[in-house]
């Protein structure tokens, strides 16, 4: 018995990487999958069926049952689509996990509108796209597993990816938003925020020190992208109806819960503040609370670029 027995899943963005790890791992658990890729390049360019296809039918190797996609989760109705098909093709739909995505990677005071908008079209708005697409199905049935991917360049910054970090934040409130409309109906909403060796990841630019670059490539060397598939699958069973809302970070074997954000310490003064209150008072009391800014690697020590 595995623990997706009996359920169908949509696995977005997974031709490739983690999602098609974790399509995989989800098939072998008993779940029938939706394998969803456009086939485009790192930066949204293009499209080839072959690489859905190809997982698609490794998981049918393996005695497992998939069905290849290629719609674009920047289109609505191609997310409709992936839902209809999930029910045409194997009667119904119970959880979606939405990896896709694309990187323009560009130092903000450089960036184009089109890399800002492209990079929010796939990510943030893909997000709302495949979960409007299948919510009104969790909730007639209440039952739903939402699995969507941030990024530690949402939770912590990193320098050169403005429009993928401001996605991937944005992807985690409204994970917060939809866990807590539905918690009643059944159905859960959490966000994972992989770290591994994969297409895009490759993508950002090696340092020129060459030690740093040698230290870089280590840790991804030991970023597989397998390690997020368990995790994904416990989150899509019926075991982990108590869990949601929540952002979890995956790392090889380490596995973190990230805390959400929360008043750190507040300062009152009777009658209000002026700006010269708030420079002799407020700001001496404030300023050890302070978060450091920078690179998310210097945040968490040893953290590829994911």
């Amino acid at each position: 018995m595995g623990m997706l027995d009996g359920r169908v899943a949509i696995c977005t963005g997974s031709g490739r990487g983690v999602g098609a790890e974790v399509a995989k791992l989800m098939a072998a658990n008993g779940a029938k999958v939706v394998v969803n890729d456009p086939g485009v390049s790192g930066s949204g360019e293009g499209g080839d069926k072959s690489p859905a296809e190809q997982i698609a039918a490794e998981i049918k190797e393996a005695g497992g049952d998939a069905v290849a996609n290629f719609g674009s989760v920047t289109k609505l109705e191609d997310c409709l689509a992936m839902v209809k098909q999930a029910r045409d093709a194997f009667g119904g739909l119970h959880i979606v996990f939405n990896p896709a995505g694309i990187l323009r990677d560009r130092m903000f005071h450089n960036m184009a509108p089109e890399e800002w908008q492209a990079v929010i079209d796939v990510h943030l708005t893909g997000h709302f796209n495949v979960a409007r697409a299948a919510i009104n199905l969790f909730r007639e049935q209440e039952y739903g597993r939402l699995i969507m991917v941030g990024s530690t360049s949402g939770l912590l910054g990193n320098v050169g990816q403005a429009n993928y970090g401001s996605a991937k934040m944005g992807i985690v409130t409204l994970s917060a938003i939809i866990a807590a409309e539905n918690k009643s109906k059944g159905i859960t909403s959490n966000v994972i925020c992989p770290s591994a060796d994969t297409r895009m990841t490759r993508s950002v630019p090696t340092p020129k020190d060459p030690t740093a670059a040698a230290v870089r490539e280590e840790r991804l060397r030991r970023s597989r992208a397998d390690a997020i598939a368990p995790l994904c699958v416990f989150l899509a069973s019926e075991k982990a109806g108590y869990v949601t809302g929540q952002v979890f970070h995956q790392r090889a074997a380490e596995l973190t819960l990230y805390g959400q954000p929360r008043p750190l310490q507040m300062v009152h003064h009777q009658g209000g503040w002026t700006p010269e209150l708030i420079e002799e008072v407020a700001m001496p009391m404030l300023k050890n609370k302070f978060v450091e800014l920078g690179d998310s690697r210097k945040i968490h020590p040893g953290l590829p670029l994911d």
